[in-house]
């Protein structure tokens, strides 16, 4: 009786070990069982030959496709101790043939024995598999029926079900097993237990789980494939299935966005559709369903508050977080030898993950979720060029410039050979961030390359001469800006040489001539870049310009017609469109044209307008009944190009700001030595030379080719997109910028110095302004609310061409409330007080629009005008020379110069100052050039 309690005292130990994997403890139970028991059993053999099985297979894991060769001493022992258990005749042979798999019960059976069913169910499917269809009898399931041939449907349904099944059971053994050890079984024993990480699948359990969906992909049955893979993702984790899971999921997410649209998902909570389009029409007859039932089943999540996604999108996202999740924890960070094959798949398995990250988040635009996903890889990135790259794309998209410029420098370190990684550099250097001498540094990277540069040594030519013509801009003395210009010339010229079938290298260098006021030249290189690339919006807007300086208004207005029937959401067109229509049409068609703009911005942007309550509402119900409907104005800069404001900010007419000192006005640039220098662009000034221009073309290419649709708000143009204006302030990050090819707030050029720190000024002013509004806040990026903006001072300035100052003040008005303390507001607002005759408080308006933006060319040219009224002459000449200074070609800031002077007696100053107004007058568009934005 003693020796029967201890043998089964020992039978109880060596199941629990049995269970746990335990195997280098069976021998010396199985030792001690032998001692105890009276007769000599099987069961010491069998256990010694399953301990030394498992033990090698641990040591050598099967492979698919792959067998060890040569000798195997230890399965020959193992061979020995299953033959000696036969050899005694205990077993007979008829005993095997009674055994049917699927009567093997599930419920109360011993973890172990679970797993002992999983792996016969997985090693009869690879059976299955292996042998031949025509083969009698190995696929009757054993249950003594004649032997027969199946179907080859019938024979791939019982080939899944036994995978199926293997699967299903091998969860529930995880489970199970990682339960009893949870519960503390492995106390029992004299050492502690191993942990649940040491249970392994094993070949025939991972075979189990991942064969069945491989098989229903393979069919072409690709709903009950994503079936067989949810059903495994909802069974209860455990922590031996993690490394499985992440795979899987990573497998489902994949095949959602790649192989399922939203008309063919349904929710996994919802049984699978009968007839999917998803499956292969082929086979439509023959679909394989789940027709088997087990006794016990793996536990599975439950409960009332579990998210459920409703689309195909929303739960590959959700898997892939999950992934990322789980491949962040398990990452291998050491770089020790010994890890390194582990460190590489472990990186290449989170690469996947985050390149599938990459498809979900950017098909919805959510690039600052991308980034941060991004960042969280970068503890595993080391010298890993494909993930910092990855980074530095999704800042940009983003809008995180300056973050993307320091992650490019780490892949062009990485990759120094590689020429588009220091253009992405430029790109942002001279759009967003402003920061041209860096950009020079990038762009004379891709030239030093040379040849192995290839065909983008041109566009590094392109960039720098990019760089040259915004410093140029930007220059405050003639001489710097003259010698920016032919360096810019230069480069232009030669990446037109490099790539002479390049649209953009000859409409740069004909922007640049335009900029430089050498009209015949410029349209030569326009008409060229046409013929290059006949629907290219900033051609024609160009053609457009150039055409007006030429005084063609109504040619340049039919040009920007005719581009607005293809880019109709460009509000740079309409902006031009605007000028036009009020020169050639009247202010009346000019007011149409800013109510379609309004009525664009609405169905663009989607967005409530903070002002639309109250006076501002009224007013567009006023307008639309007496044909002056404003409601959706974006107004680029239509000012100076050097004119700046970087947060295009309104002040509310209860705001007093205190006026500036003339002091204050003595601070800008110094005067010009001379009102009679030369011009910097005079059209006959030989300062630059260029290459033959080719022969005018034939009017036939005004028609250009069809266009590609209208671009939507959530489509990114590649080249159309472009960032011209000056960042914000240094707090928001927010840049004036072009967006689907309309500009971002009050400014269409670049900046000086002097206008950057203005912005920022002007953008905290702003902010504490718009605190104190009692308007709604405004909610979201403020490029949309600039451009709005914008709208609301174009209607007013027509406004104010027609002499209708009331109305000019109300549309002034909801810029204000939108920005309160923009410069051009307060310019606008003395434009009114101007038109109502009040010069004292047109006087005040000017200054105050000085203080925030000091380089504001028509502030300082209406301001001049009024010292000039108010006999203050020689301040007048002052701030008239710093406009020169700022901006040579405008040509009505040296018309009032010469009346200044001319004012004082001195005729001769002043007759250089008519006579170079003239001829800046005759090349002067009806906007300023610079409209059109300068970025790659």
């Amino acid at each position: 009786m003693t020796a029967r309690k201890s043998g089964s005292r020992l039978e109880t130990e060596i199941e629990r070990c049995r269970s746990e994997c335990q195997w280098d403890k069976i021998p010396e139970l199985v030792r001690q069982l032998s001692a105890k028991l009276i007769s000599n059993d099987d069961l010491g053999e069998l256990l010694l030959g399953e301990c030394k099985l498992q033990t090698y297979l641990k040591e050598n894991p099967l492979k698919q496709g792959a067998s060890p060769r040569g000798p195997r001493p230890k399965l020959v022992e193992v061979r020995k101790h299953l033959t000696a258990a036969l050899d005694r005749g205990n077993l007979k042979a008829s005993h095997y043939g009674k055994v049917s798999l699927d009567d093997m019960q599930l419920v109360g059976a011993p973890v172990y024995r679970l797993s002992m069913i999983a792996e016969a169910y997985a090693t009869k499917g690879l059976c299955l598999e292996k042998v031949p269809a025509a083969s009698p009898s190995l696929s009757n399931k054993n249950t003594g029926s004649p032997s027969s041939v199946k179907s080859t449907s019938d024979r791939e349904q019982e080939i899944i079900t036994c995978y199926e099944k293997s699967g299903d059971i091998a969860l529930l053994y995880l489970q199970e097993a990682e339960k009893a050890l949870s519960a503390g079984i492995q106390n029992r024993s004299p050492k502690p237990g191993p942990t649940s990480q040491d249970i392994e699948l094993g070949y025939f359990l991972e075979t189990g789980l991942q064969r069945a969906h491989v098989i229903h992909f393979k069919n072409g049955n690709l709903t009950r494939g994503v079936g067989r893979f949810r059903e495994i993702l909802r069974a209860v984790e455990s922590r031996t299935t993690q490394s499985l899971r992440m795979t899987i999921a990573r497998q489902l997410a994949e095949i959602l966005l790649r192989g399922m649209c939203e008309q063919s998902y349904w929710s996994p909570l919802e049984d699978p559709p009968t007839v999917s389009p998803l499956d292969d029409p082929t086979r439509q007859g023959h679909v394989l369903s789940k027709n088997y039932s087990l006794s016990r089943r793996p536990r599975v999540y439950s409960g009332e508050n579990l998210f459920c996604p409703q689309e195909n999108t929303e739960e590959a996202l959700l898997l892939l977080l999950i992934s990322e999740s789980m491949a962040n924890r398990d990452a291998v960070l050491s770089r020790i030898p010994e890890h390194n094959n582990d460190r590489i798949i472990s990186l290449q398995s989170a690469s996947v993950v985050y390149d599938l990250l990459t498809i979900a988040l950017g098909r919805r635009g959510q690039y600052e979720m991308l980034s941060e996903c991004l960042e969280r890889a970068m503890k595993f990135a080391f010298e890993e060029f494909h993930l910092w790259y990855q980074l530095a794309l999704s800042l940009m998209a983003a809008g995180k410039s300056a973050r993307a410029v320091k992650v490019l420098k780490e892949c062009i370190r990485l990759k120094p050979d590689e020429p588009t990684i220091p253009l992405l550099a430029v790109k942002l250097c001279v759009g967003p961030l402003h920061w041209l001498d860096e950009g020079e540094s990038f762009a004379k990277m891709v030239i030093d390359m040379g040849e192995k540069a290839a065909e983008f040594r041109a566009k590094g030519y392109l960039a720098v001469g990019l760089v040259y013509s915004l410093k140029a801009t930007d220059a405050s003395l003639r001489s710097t800006q003259e010698e920016y210009q032919r360096k810019a010339l230069g480069a232009f010229q030669r990446a037109q040489s490099l790539s002479p079938t390049d649209h953009l290298a000859a409409f740069y260098l004909a922007l640049q001539l335009a900029v430089s006021r050498q009209i015949p030249e410029a349209l030569g290189y326009v008409r060229q870049a046409l013929q290059l690339q006949g629907d290219d919006v900033h051609s024609l807007h160009l053609l457009a310009l150039l055409l007006s300086a030429q005084k063609h208004y109504h040619d340049a207005l039919n040009i920007i017609e005719m581009a607005l029937s293809e880019y109709p959401e460009n509000f740079n067109l309409l902006y031009t469109k605007v000028k036009l229509e009020s020169m050639c049409r009247g202010p009346e068609e000019a007011l149409l044209t800013c109510k379609h703009m309004l009525q664009i911005w609405k169905s663009f942007y989607n967005l409530t307008n903070p002002s639309d309550s109250g006076r501002g509402s009224s007013l567009l119900d006023r307008a639309i009944t007496d044909r002056r409907q404003l409601n959706a104005m974006t107004l680029p800069d239509f000012s100076d190009p050097e004119t700046v404001s970087g947060s295009s900010s309104s002040r509310s007419g209860s705001e007093q700001l205190s006026p500036v000192s003339p002091s204050t006005i003595s601070t800008f640039s110094s005067p010009l030595s001379s009102p009679m220098s030369s011009p910097l662009s005079s059209p006959s000034s030989p300062v630059f030379t260029f290459q033959p221009l080719p022969p005018p073309i034939s009017p036939s290419f005004l028609c250009p080719t069809p266009l590609p649709p209208t671009p939507t708000r959530t489509r990114t143009q590649s080249f159309s997109t472009h960032i011209t204006l000056r960042q914000l302030s240094s707090t928001s990050g927010l840049q004036d910028a072009n967006i689907h090819g309309f500009p971002y707030m009050f400014s269409v050029c670049s900046v000086h110095a002097t206008s950057i720190a203005a912005s920022r000024v002007e953008q905290a002013l702003s902010e504490v302004a718009s605190s104190l509004q009692s308007s709604a806040p405004k909610q979201g990026p403020l490029h949309p609310w600039m451009t709005l903006a914008q709208i609301w001072l174009h209607a007013a300035e027509v406004y104010i061409s027609m002499s209708k100052p009331a109305e000019a003040a109300a549309c002034t008005q909801e810029a204000s409330n939108l920005f309160p303390t923009s410069h051009n507001v307060l310019y606008m607002r003395g434009q009114i007080a101007e038109l109502r005759g009040n010069m004292d408080e047109a006087k005040r308006w000017y200054e105050e629009a000085l203080s925030i933006n000091p380089t504001h060319v028509k502030s300082m040219q209406r301001l001049g005008l009024i010292l000039h009224q108010l006999q203050r002459y020689s301040l007048s000449e002052k701030v008239l020379r710093d406009a020169v200074q700022v901006n040579s070609t405008a040509h009505d800031v040296w018309n009032s110069l010469g009346e200044v002077l001319q004012a004082q007696g001195n005729t001769a100053a002043a007759t250089e100052c008519f006579i170079t107004a003239l001829e800046l007058e005759a090349s002067s568009p009806i906007l300023p050039f610079t409209i059109i934005p300068r970025a790659l």
